[in-house]
């Protein structure tokens, strides 16, 4: 709240202060310096970004739109999403194993948590890509028994798919600590109102526990997200050619464009988590609806609702 010093007129005979004459804004020097400084020194950055020749900004708009680079962005995006999904629905079954009052569900809930957390991402990546010395064949059938299927896992395990699956085995990990920490949030009246209703334990999960959790799940596992897409960055170590993989490539072949190819690489990875910013505020504004009284208002509204604080006060000063 702007606070505000008020002017008034001397005291009458009578002892009573006389109407006020005018308004003003309290001032506030620091935070007018504070703002000049950092003017000043995001200035200076930005013109040593664009006027430094190093950057070579010719040979980065050269790569920013060509197809082996849209290639590797497109590879990025799909191996994120499926990541993103199976890793979301592995972390729901995950926290509810740990919620569970099975013991031998909590244990190896626990225990996958505990492993996939423990152990790097790179690590995992590796040891998948590397993982038809271990077992060539894979068969289904009866355990300790006849395998009624059996086919060749360096076939089924190409290089999408075991990028995919290292990264959704390490994404569950963290989602089920995040749905875990959701569902806890929920206060234990909406549970108990729940159980009153006589609903099967299924529907009270999926019909009014978990949409309440997910106003607390968005956020942490949006940041997730976006470490998720930055994560992809590692699949170059198992032969997959993403953005980051496209862009270490090309740089192989091109030495001169080292640094134009890596602003390449950063410029796009910025605007893909700036998108998931976005759908995030959007998706949290959503299941606040019945949390808050008034909706958080968008950009676009805080834009207007400045403009129009700026020409209200605009017609105040023309007037006096």
């Amino acid at each position: 709240m702007t606070e505000s010093l008020l002017l008034s007129a001397p005291a009458g005979s009578s002892g009573t202060p006389g109407p006020a004459e005018r308004v003003l804004p309290l001032r506030r020097p620091g935070r007018w310096v504070a703002a000049i400084v950092v003017l000043v020194l995001v200035s200076q950055a930005s013109h040593g970004l664009i006027t430094n020749p190093f950057y070579q900004w010719d040979r980065f708009a050269y790569w920013f739109l060509r197809p082996v680079v849209l290639e590797g962005l497109l590879i990025t995006l799909q191996v994120t999403a499926y990541s993103a999904v199976l890793g979301l629905a592995g972390g729901v079954l995950l926290a509810l194993g740990r919620l569970s009052d099975s013991v031998v569900l909590r244990s190896v809930s626990w225990t996958y948590i505990w492993l996939f957390r423990s152990v790097p991402l790179i690590v995992v990546l590796l040891f998948l890509y590397n993982f038809s010395a271990l077992y060539p064949t894979l068969s289904v059938g009866v355990p300790f028994g006849p395998a009624f299927f059996t086919f060749d896992e360096s076939r089924l395990a190409t290089d999408v798919v075991v990028a995919v699956v290292g990264l959704s085995l390490c994404e569950a990990a963290y989602a089920a600590e995040i749905v875990r920490a959701g569902v806890l949030s929920v206060d234990q009246g909406q549970h108990e109102a729940a159980a009153a209703l006589g609903l099967p334990r299924r529907y009270q999960f999926a019909r009014i526990v978990f949409p309440q959790a997910l106003r607390s799940i968005v956020p942490s596992y949006v940041n997730q997200l976006i470490g998720l897409l930055k994560a992809t960055s590692l699949v170059f170590y198992v032969s997959l050619l993403d953005l980051f993989g496209s862009v270490q490539s090309l740089a192989s072949t091109y030495p001169g464009d080292v640094v134009p190819l890596l602003l390449v690489a950063t410029v796009w990875y910025v605007i893909l988590t700036s998108l998931v910013s976005v759908v995030q505020f959007y998706v949290e504004r959503y299941y606040a609806r019945g949390a808050l009284r008034t909706m958080p208002p968008t950009p676009l509204q805080q834009a207007r609702a400045h403009l129009r604080y700026l020409r209200i006060r605009f017609r105040k000063e023309t007037a006096q």
